[in-house]
Order: structure tokens, then sequence, then C-alpha cells
């Protein structure tokens, strides 16, 4: 994310100009932007006109410059866009203004943000902007007969590709390097700053002898990392321990798999955690909450007035807030994420045990 600049807007808005560099960026704006925020970029827009010409082909699309009250936002994960929908309030072209229209924002995008910005969007958006040099980093897990390859994002793990090759006796056993091969082919198209490969046992060893070897110029972005399987359950593992750490200094899914586990370990010990948010709102008017933990969707639905609690989660984030606790917001696109969710979608490590 890059920050042009900011300033004040009318009605007490913040006013922040900002430019998308990666589809990270547009997933961490689809949980910044609410409705009545007022959002303004160039587009292109089909112009009905009154000319008889023109009526048959259902008019021309023309570039403008538009301001937006957004109603409606949503991330377009494989189109790699953000669809931001709203009435035209403002706009190159005057009869245009009370129309709905969308605007399909893609990377590297100039964007115009008015509104009312909370403390955890501005944090959010700057956080995106401190990523901007984090190293990309690959995955690849593999164990006999099959590898998977994973991408780091923002807002999850994507996996990028899977093998599948036979190894050991029988009719339609390959040998066990056509499936290195294949792997080491597909990082080697990758353009990425790091390779974690992991996996049980020894395969992953001989993997990376045979990569090194094949593909030299991968071997210097090559750490091994054990695991005691492939596919997701050990990319899982992969972050758990901390490995992408090293090389993508305090990545969010990394810091949200560290943070889920130690709330499962305190859980299980009845030690000092709650979840559900009225026991986490108790927890919160007690001071006791050291770290608040939320699910990106359902903090975006409480927001937006589609969700089921009965209090002000803004209530919650500023008392936490005030007493000095931390605030993470969880991806729901990863499986932390999706553990939180079992949790009522909100949870907290406390400071101290309630009774």
């Amino acid at each position: 994310m890059r920050i042009s600049s900011r300033g004040q807007g009318e009605a007490g808005r913040e006013r922040l100009t900002l430019t998308p560099e990666t589809v990270d960026d547009l997933w961490h704006l689809s949980y910044v932007l609410e409705p009545g925020d007022l959002v303004s970029g160039d587009t292109t827009r089909r112009i009905q006109r009154d000319d008889d010409q023109m009526r048959d082909t259902g008019g021309q699309r023309e570039h403008l410059s538009v301001t937006i009250e957004v109603s409606d936002v949503e991330f377009a994960r494989f189109a790699n866009r953000l669809r931001v929908g709203g009435e035209i309030t403002g706009c190159s072209r005057e009869d245009q203004l009370g129309h709905h229209h969308t605007l399909n924002v893609e990377a590297h995008d100039e964007l115009t943000i008015e509104k009312q910005f909370k403390a955890d969007q501005i944090e959010r958006i700057e956080e995106a902007e401190e990523a901007a040099d984090s190293p990309d980093v690959a995955i690849a897990t593999v164990e006999e007969g099959e590898a998977y390859i994973h991408l780091v994002k923002e807002y999850g793990v994507d996996e990028y590709a899977s093998f599948t090759k036979p190894t050991g006796k029988g009719e339609y056993s390959r040998p066990r390097e056509e499936l290195f091969a294949e792997l080491g082919d597909a990082l080697g198209h990758l353009d990425t700053d790091a390779i974690i490969l992991a996996g049980p046992g020894f395969t992953k060893q001989d993997a990376r002898d045979y990569i090194e070897e094949e593909y030299r110029n991968l071997a210097d972005l090559i750490t091994v990392v054990d695991t005691s399987s492939a596919g997701g359950r050990g990319v899982h593992e992969v972050l758990k321990r901390g490995a992408v750490e090293e090389v993508q200094d305090e990545t969010r899914i990394a810091r949200e798999a560290e943070t889920i586990d130690e709330l499962m370990e305190r859980i299980a010990d009845g030690a000092k955690a709650a979840y559900g948010i009225d026991e986490v709102q108790k927890a919160a008017d007690f001071g006791a909450v050291e770290e608040l933990l939320i699910l990106d969707n359902r903090l975006r639905d409480e927001r937006q007035g589609d969700g089921d609690w009965e209090l002000d989660i803004n209530d919650v984030i500023e008392t936490v807030e005030q007493q000095g606790g931390e605030i993470t917001v969880f991806s729901s696109d990863f499986q932390p994420g999706q553990q939180l969710d079992s949790f009522g979608g909100i949870a907290a490590l406390l400071r101290y045990r309630l009774q």
C-alpha cells in the first residue's frame, strides 16, 4: 500500500489518498471501507444518450472521475479486484449524479477515501504500507508421491500447484526424480524471495538435493523445515513454528497461527482466556484483556448492522484500547480465523483469570 496524502475532509471526516499495490492491499481495503464512506477514483461508465443512433447500442463507455457514497464492498479474490458500489455524489458529468455505480478497483489504481477512520482501520492500512517491503515466500511441502506449493499472502495462504507421481513399487510407479523435477520447475517460475521446503521423513531432503543440483538459482532461497505431513496441514505446521517469520518479519498469518494456538492451549488448561461476545465484554469491562482476537468478516458485519450481537463492538474495542490491550483482526480465509469462528468470532487472551 502506498499512501500519497492525508488531510481533513468535510463533516469531520479524514481524507486519505492511497494506491493499493497488490491483491493483499485490495483485501485489506475490503475490511476498511464501510457503507456511508466516500470513495473517489477514475472509472469508465456506459452513458446513455438522447441520440437515435446511440440508443440501439446501449450507449458508449466514457472515462469519468467519480465520488460514490459506499453501499456495498466485495473483494473479488479470483478476479484480483475490489468492487465498491454506491450512489454517485460527485462526478465530472453532472447528469450522472444520483445514479448507482461500481468502482472496479485493481492494483495500482489510486483512490481517495473520506471517512471517520477507526483506530484499527488506520493501523491496518499502515501495516499494509509497511508490508510492501516484506519478502514474498513460497512454502513447498513434499512427501512420497505428492508435493504442493502454497504462496503466503496477507489474506491467507493460496495453493499455487500440486503434483502427484506414484513412487515406490508397482506397475504405475515413477522415479522420485520426476516429482522433484515438476516441483523444481514450478518453483523456478515463481517470482519469490524465499522458499520453505517442508515435509516428513527424508523425502524433503532428497528433494532439496535434487533441486539445488538441477535448479541452482533456487539453492540460496531454500530453507528446510520438518513437518509431520504435506499439504495444508504441513503448511499450518510451518506457520506455527515461525519458519515464515525468519524470512518475512512478523507476517500476519504467522502471528495468527501462533496466537490461535496460544488461545487453544489456554482454553484447554482453563487458564487466562475468554471467548464469545458476552465473556469477552465482561473481561474488557474488568480491564483484563491483554489481546482481543476478532474475525474480520464478523467485525465488518457488526459494524454494518448485519450482525447478531446486542452490543456495539466499537465500544468493546475502545475499552480494550483505553486499557492498553492489543487488537488482532483475524483473516476468515485462513485456518486460524476459521478456528476463531468456532468460538463465536471473538476471543481474548487475558492478563489474569476471571472468576
